[in-house]
């Protein structure tokens, strides 16, 4: 993962397939909560270019139902083990919970995809003693309320400042800078008018000097843009992330690999 996470440093692009092993998750909830489907999934998503695989065992939509650690791990660990078996593929764990961060750590992923910024509590020690790479993502509220009226004075610069001192608090608990990705929560405690002026000034997020990973996949602000449902959101999805792309974000954490991957490599060829 060190060696990838250098590579986006350099400028190169990287694709995060998502994994949700969940009945509920807003676009593919249900269709690889099983581990053969899961593995199938995970490994069609390397062939079509994912560098890493991001296994989620918690629905974070708007008003999902939590997961105690226990459910979650028994969801992520047989996946991210049978995947190890067949592929040398990289692996995150996309969870809030300490216990389900060790234990798929141990199971053989290499990276912590938090959407709550290691802000529970023991998450940030968890990290730095595991010494994995994390990334760190902005959310106003939690997932169950987050939609709820969310207000901002400025939200590129509550998101900037927010990320800042996220990574702050990290480094001082010992994980290297070198190791932090940031994430400015596309969909996560914001309408669509914030969605729209942070990416409108995603190049002030990318000059942070830590990579960006961009969650916009699918998601409500480009279904809003385009009045198409979930699973009709491909086009909107890849135009979005090459304007990401050209204003200076590296990682991607999108549904539709084979597209995303070769939209971007035409980007990273022609730049």
């Amino acid at each position: 993962m060190q060696q990838l996470l250098k590579k986006i440093r350099s400028g190169h692009f990287a694709i995060m397939g998502i994994l949700n092993i969940t009945p509920d998750s807003f676009s593919d909830g249900g269709k690889f909560d099983r581990v053969e489907a899961a593995v199938t999934h995970a490994l069609d998503m390397q062939a079509e270019g994912a560098d890493i695989i991001d296994v989620g065992g918690e629905s974070t939509r708007p008003g999902a139902t939590p997961v105690d650690e226990k459910q979650e791990i028994q969801r992520v660990v047989p996946v991210i083990e049978a995947i190890q078996a067949k592929s040398d593929v990289l692996i995150s764990v996309d969870t809030s919970k300490p216990a389900v961060m060790r234990a798929a750590i141990q199971a053989g992923a290499s990276m912590v995809n938090d959407v709550n910024a290691l802000r529970e509590r023991g998450a940030v020690e968890c990290c730095a003693d595991l010494g994995v790479p994390v990334c760190l993502m902005h959310m106003k509220g939690g997932p169950r309320t987050m939609q709820q009226n969310p207000v901002y004075e400025d939200v590129t610069g509550e998101v900037s400042g927010f990320l800042q001192q996220r990574a702050r608090v990290c480094v001082e608990a010992g994980i290297p800078k070198e190791r932090i990705v940031i994430d400015p929560g596309f969909g996560f405690g914001k309408n669509f008018e914030q969605n729209v002026t942070l990416f409108k000034q995603l190049n002030v997020i990318c000059k942070l000097n830590f990579p960006v990973l961009v969650g916009i996949s699918r998601k409500s602000m480009l279904g809003q843009i385009l009045d198409r449902p979930v699973d009709e959101r491909l086009m909107g999805s890849v135009a979005a992330a090459v304007m990401a792309y050209n204003k200076g974000a590296r990682l991607f954490r999108v549904h539709d690999v084979a597209a995303t991957h070769d939209a971007l490599q035409i980007c990273n060829a022609i730049q």
